[in-house]
């Protein structure tokens, strides 16, 4: 399976891909932290690159409803971020309506003033072996659910402070955006694989 992974330089996913057996890249205008097939560049360039399967990162900063507070900072429309935001949604329309017959597009709840279509699923870290809560939130085309592989009891949230997810330094953006090693695996096992059946 041809499988691209967009706006990512992790190469997380990529590699959960090629471990497979797949013939997986990643792209982002980031170069990648990892040895692997990458593209460095707009996504846009490379994307009519008769991919069978998709899976999407897109900039979540401006669109993300946890960033709301920012919109209307003392009530008023900031129409600076309200603009970045517009642009944010025009690209991941942009990936959401590809010629790609799988998509999956990866993002946190977005805000309501965007009109983002409605997200098909929600998934968690816990539920795929790593004890934190983090929702995140899943748009699919021509996919199943993913289905949880690991479900464990420890759920630290990722709103207290001083933990993983709010530690500074200058890779915060980057360990707060990384997708988790467990989502990875199950996304390349459970969608890699067209024999595989799974409950809808």
């Amino acid at each position: 399976m041809k499988v691209l992974i967009a706006c990512e330089y992790s190469g997380t996913v990529r590699d959960a891909f090629a471990k497979l057996g797949h013939d997986a890249w990643s792209c982002d205008i980031l170069p990648t932290d990892a040895p692997g097939q990458h593209y460095q560049c707009d996504v846009m360039e490379v994307i009519a690159g008769g991919w069978d399967l998709m899976i999407a990162h897109p900039p979540c900063t401006y669109l993300s409803n946890a960033g709301a507070r920012f919109l209307y900072p003392k009530g008023v429309l900031n129409d600076e971020r309200l603009q970045k935001g517009l642009v944010a949604k025009e690209l991941f329309m942009s990936l959401y309506d590809a010629n790609i017959a799988k998509i999956c597009i990866e993002n946190p709840i977005a805000s309501t003033v965007f009109g983002l279509p409605k997200y098909d699923q929600i998934v968690q870290p816990y539920e795929y072996g790593h004890p934190v809560q983090k929702r995140t939130c899943l748009w699919l085309k021509g996919l199943h659910k993913l289905i949880p592989t690991n479900i464990v009891a420890e759920r630290q949230s990722s709103k207290i402070a001083g933990n993983w997810f709010n530690k500074g330094g200058i890779d915060r953006q980057k360990n707060r955006a990384k997708t988790f090693q467990g989502i990875a695996d199950a996304m390349a096992q459970q969608w890699g694989d067209d024999r595989l059946e799974f409950r809808k």
